[in-house]
């Protein structure tokens, strides 16, 4: 059995469509079928005699089946084989005519996009949240503006911002986080104060979410530990792994007194599932994925949620646009429907690293400390 691969292609609206799917080899076997001759079928096709019988032989090679019977002064005419091959189209098409035309319409509305001068794509790795997704449907319904979001860990968001991958990222930290802090020791040399601006986006609480009824008493880092209740973790290079840890440090905590420190998942909606399922009993997230799953929600801290762009898209019209729709009176409203979160006070405004995060310090107009 060979392996089917589907591929398409652009034309105009005028341009009749006969088949929903359309296959070359079968385009050719239709039409030696139709006239009864190589020559009269290249003609039909629009090719030449050399060219459809050497697609014709490739094909019989790759599919290990001859597919058309030439005999002198008579007709071509298809094998058993070829005329099978043109009987499963037909069945093909036959079935699945209503999911084939339902993908074309669904890959017509997304290239629409790019045909609409109207219409703009940011493209923007970050750390999941809750409230990104949120944004990411609200500006698609304000204003054409289409967010392609890829949901990683703060810090490969970071560095796929420093790639080139994309020309804005997502991540998180406390307010005004204290110099020589772990959050320092991450994100300080993958931001550049020449190259990297931070636009508002929001403020968010982060907590342990634990089940129905908080039946262990889980109130901090040291309860977890005092009880060994079973953690579930987010994995290394994520902002909510660099937040424990700094936590637990401020604690006089270490990862060894954390039963389940090294039980990682993906996502906050992830932990809060394993903490639903009964496969831990605690785990640090944000509050909308714990209501969503039923679970109880204990605060620690508040963090900002930060959206670093590069200096120079800042004038880039997607860019533009979304610092516009954040602020906008609508935003905040969407916001506020979100358990634990607030808008940031200067969402969508752009402000410098120095202005954010007190990590660089500036004498005489040249900046010190390790940039």
């Amino acid at each position: 059995m060979h392996r089917l691969q589907l591929h398409y292609t652009f034309g105009s609206e005028s341009k009749p469509q006969n088949e929903l799917v359309r296959n070359p080899l079968l385009d050719l076997l239709h039409a030696v079928q139709d006239c009864g001759s190589i020559s009269a079928a290249a003609r039909q096709l629009g090719f030449s005699y050399r060219h459809v019988w050497g697609e014709l032989k490739r094909w019989e090679v790759e599919l290990g089946h001859e597919l058309v019977i030439w005999e002198k002064g008579q007709p071509a005419r298809l094998t058993e084989f070829g005329a099978k091959l043109l009987w499963a189209e037909r069945q093909a098409q036959a079935r699945l005519a209503p999911q084939i035309e339902a993908l074309r319409a669904d890959l017509e509305r997304a290239y629409a996009v790019a045909f609409n001068d109207a219409a703009h794509v940011l493209t923007l790795y970050a750390s999941h949240d809750d409230a990104l997704s949120a944004l990411r449907e609200h500006a698609t319904t304000q204003q054409q503006l289409h967010l392609d979001i890829r949901f990683t860990g703060s810090v490969d968001a970071i560095r796929a911002l420093n790639e080139g991958r994309c020309v804005m990222a997502g991540f998180h930290t406390v307010p005004n986080p204290r110099p020589g802090s772990l959050a320092e020791r991450t994100y300080k040399s993958l931001l550049k104060p020449g190259q990297h601006k931070i636009i508002g986006f929001a403020r968010r609480t982060q907590g342990l979410m634990v089940a129905k009824g908080n039946p262990l008493g889980l109130h901090d880092l040291k309860d977890i530990a005092a009880q060994h209740a079973r953690y579930v973790n987010r994995a290394l290079g994520t902002g909510t792994r660099v937040l424990l840890d700094t936590l637990l440090q401020d604690a006089g905590l270490s990862a060894q007194d954390i039963h389940g420190y090294t039980h990682e998942e993906t996502s906050h909606a992830a932990v809060a599932q394993a903490v639903a399922s009964g496969q831990a009993d605690a785990g640090l997230g944000i509050e909308a994925a714990a209501r969503a799953r039923g679970l109880d929600f204990v605060p620690l801290v508040e963090e900002d949620y930060h959206l670093a762009c590069l200096k120079s898209a800042l004038n880039e019209p997607a860019v533009q646009d979304l610092c516009e729709l954040l602020q906008t009176p609508q935003w905040p409203q969407v916001l506020n429907a979100l358990p634990g979160y607030l808008p940031a006070p200067d969402a969508g405004r752009v402000r410098s690293l120095r202005q954010t995060l007190p990590w660089w310090s500036y004498h005489h107009g040249k900046p010190s400390g390790n940039l």
